[in-house]
């Protein structure tokens, strides 16, 4: 069987949408309380802001307190989904911002950890997307 294939058969599975959601709440709530627990140290490291380590860690936090509730609905509501497509869509283009900007002077180690967010954060906005598709969901809220 190709990748492609298995790739496809695993979406379509009744629970592909909740696993990339818990998998969203897992990376993000990981990634926040780090953020949180070792601004300090982060900072300097990452040549980041500790304001903005702390802010979008606790950004990080609500956001998934959100995929927790919609993770928990009987059924996926498909706009909800749709707001945390957009939701990543964004941190994705904030990611790219602040490579490309001048707003911030990142280490080599800073750029990779945006890197990284930009790149992880893509491709689950990518398998929810995909996971909208195969799922079902109810159309309102």
């Amino acid at each position: 069987m190709s990748a492609v294939a298995s790739f496809s058969s695993l979406a379509a599975s009744p629970l592909f949408l909740r696993r990339v959601l818990w998998l969203d709440a897992a990376t993000g709530a990981a990634t926040g309380a780090l953020q949180l627990l070792l601004a300090g140290f982060l900072a300097g490291l990452l040549g980041l802001p500790e304001t903005l380590l702390v802010v979008s860690g606790w950004v990080m936090f609500v956001y998934v307190a959100g995929i927790g509730f919609i993770a928990t609905r009987q059924f996926v509501p498909a706009a909800l989904v749709w707001l945390l497509i957009g939701a990543n869509f964004l941190w994705v283009l904030g990611c790219l911002a602040l490579l490309l900007g001048d707003l911030v002077m990142p280490t080599l180690a800073g750029k990779v950890f945006i890197a990284i967010q930009a790149v992880t954060v893509g491709l689950l906005a990518e398998l929810q997307w995909v996971g909208l598709r195969k799922a079902v969901v109810r159309p309102g809220w």
